[in-house]
């Protein structure tokens, strides 16, 4: 009886593991980018829900502690989108995301660049841009960071939000 030695080479499974998280950032960024938060907030969270793992961790270099659970996160997320989805929906604002890919060579981390731009209907704008760090257990996500925030632009105001019947104007409202 012969013993044979059976060797499995390993930078096969280290380059399959590399090619399915950055397929899986690629779709999840792609899915991110065509919602439209004017039409719909939920459209955002079923995204979520798809590609984040129930026990998910997410941190970022300004909060102390870490957010555990898709539920807490989820919420997070949610309180985040309602108001930017009335703001665009009924007060005019004009929100743009954009996502730049930013290489790295851990096998199971993906790295992005995210700029979100707020414009009212004054033409003044808001911008906010951060990097996040993701970690990957297949095709779902089980860690998120957000490091490096940087923002530009004044805070918008009501001046700047449409949310006046089209049969008034704005000075109509303040006498009121």
């Amino acid at each position: 009886m012969a013993n044979e030695l059976s060797i499995v080479p390993t930078h096969n499974l280290d380059h399959d593991l590399y090619t399915s998280s950055q397929a899986q950032e690629r779709a999840l960024n792609a899915a991110i980018l065509q919602a439209n938060i004017s039409e719909s907030f939920e459209e955002y969270l079923e995204i979520f829900d798809e590609f984040y793992v129930d026990e998910v961790e997410v941190s970022s270099e300004t909060e102390e502690e870490p957010i555990h659970g898709k539920a807490r996160v989820r919420s997070l997320i949610a309180n985040f989108l309602v108001p930017l989805h009335i703001m665009a929906e009924i007060g005019g604002l004009l929100i743009s995301i954009r996502q730049t890919a930013i290489p790295g060579d851990a096998a199971d981390e993906t790295h992005s660049l995210w700029t979100l731009e707020l414009v009212g209907i004054s033409g003044r704008s808001w911008t906010v841009s951060w990097r996040a760090l993701r970690k990957w257990n297949g095709s779902r996500i089980v860690y998120e960071y957000h490091y490096d925030h940087q923002q530009s632009g004044g805070p918008l105001t009501s001046d700047d939000l449409s949310f006046y019947p089209a049969t008034s104007t704005r000075a109509d409202q303040r006498r009121s």
